[in-house]
């Protein structure tokens, strides 16, 4: 892994998995190995990874049980394989970054903001910041830069941003900031290379449909709407979250279940979506080789493919008609029947 010139260490932590890269400056960026640890909290858990002009190679990976145990998991190996020794600094993907329109260097000021702000995504920011400590812990002196999902919708117009509740809640920040911004950011960079400059100026839909799944309608390079709001639990129905959900559901499960928010929020972000329709699997592979036995599978996948086409509808009307639809996740990539 010993380079001369200077590398740098990508990582990605969701809600399921861990992608990493490892990238040499020299003049450009050159990917020198890519991967990810994935299923976290599945009995398949595996650590997948390809080196630059290399085949792919994966390995299981049980000890991944929870996020902290698949982050000790995933340093070890990048132990094993001498890259801590190589990496000149780090860049991480943290979900929320509230107002921010920049990247930051880390800082324990930088840090301390984000553990404030981590109720806001307790599903993502505490795991994310997790993975940052560790890489702290193991590699102090390494320089650690942090990039906003949230970033590239701070712009969105007023009337996007806006959610109908009380003013004094928006004065505390209670506004819809979207998600899944450096994946966007790459898509728009990517339509303008693969299909030109006017394209991604155009009217365009990006999707990234992924075990957290989200829209965004772009216009002239910016986000005007997203379908996640003021947490990445709202939209589309995910993997394990349900997205948009009536909320009188709460107070109705507090009076006939005894349910507490708590409960009420574990239910919605780990018990619902694909998994809670299906009853067998979050996994949109697992759910499209059981479609043709088991009903539950059938509707889960079809809940999903229909509100992610409501959404499509909703924002060719937001934008006054389409010219690309560009599709991204493990789902929106790999998954032909779900384009369709």
């Amino acid at each position: 892994m010993q380079s001369a010139s200077p590398v740098i260490l990508t990582l990605n932590g969701g809600s399921s998995s861990i992608r990493f890269g490892l990238y040499r400056l020299d003049g450009m960026l050159q990917r020198q190995l890519h991967g990810k640890l994935d299923r976290i909290g599945h009995s398949k858990a595996r650590l997948s990874f390809s080196r630059a002009h290399g085949v792919a190679q994966e390995r299981p990976c049980p000890l991944a049980t929870d996020a902290p145990s698949a982050v000790r998991a995933l340093l070890a190996w990048f132990d094993e394989q001498g890259i801590f020794d190589a990496v000149s600094a780090i860049g991480h993907r943290l979900v929320h970054g509230m107002h921010r329109t920049d990247p930051e260097v880390v800082t324990p000021q930088l840090v301390q903001a984000m553990r404030k702000i981590a109720r806001i995504d307790p599903e993502h920011l505490p795991g994310e910041l997790e993975l940052l400590d560790a890489c702290r812990l193991r590699a102090p002196a390494l320089p650690q830069v942090a990039c906003f999902d949230t970033a590239f919708h701070a712009r969105m117009p007023r009337v996007a941003r806006l959610l109908a509740l009380p003013r004094r809640l928006q004065a505390q920040g209670v506004v819809r900031y979207g998600f899944h911004g450096l994946s966007y950011a790459y898509l728009l960079e990517e339509l303008a290379r693969i299909a030109g400059a006017p394209a991604a100026q155009g009217r365009v839909i990006l999707a990234h449909l992924g075990n957290g799944a989200s829209m965004v309608a772009v216009r002239g390079g910016q986000s005007i709407d997203t379908s996640m709001g003021f947490t990445p639990a709202s939209g589309l129905p995910m993997g394990r979250r349900s997205g948009d959900v009536d909320p009188g559901l709460a107070l109705y499960l507090q009076s006939t279940e005894q349910m507490t928010p708590r409960q009420f929020d574990h239910m919605l972000n780990h018990e619902s979506g694909l998994l809670g329709v299906s009853g067998s699997s979050s996994d949109m592979r697992d759910l499209l080789g059981l479609e043709a036995t088991d009903p539950r599978a059938a509707d889960a996948v079809a809940l999903f493919c229909y509100q992610a086409k409501k959404c499509v509808g909703a924002y060719a009307a937001a934008l006054g008609g389409l010219d690309a639809l560009v599709f991204a996740g493990g789902i929106g990539e790999n998954s032909a029947p779900v384009r369709a």
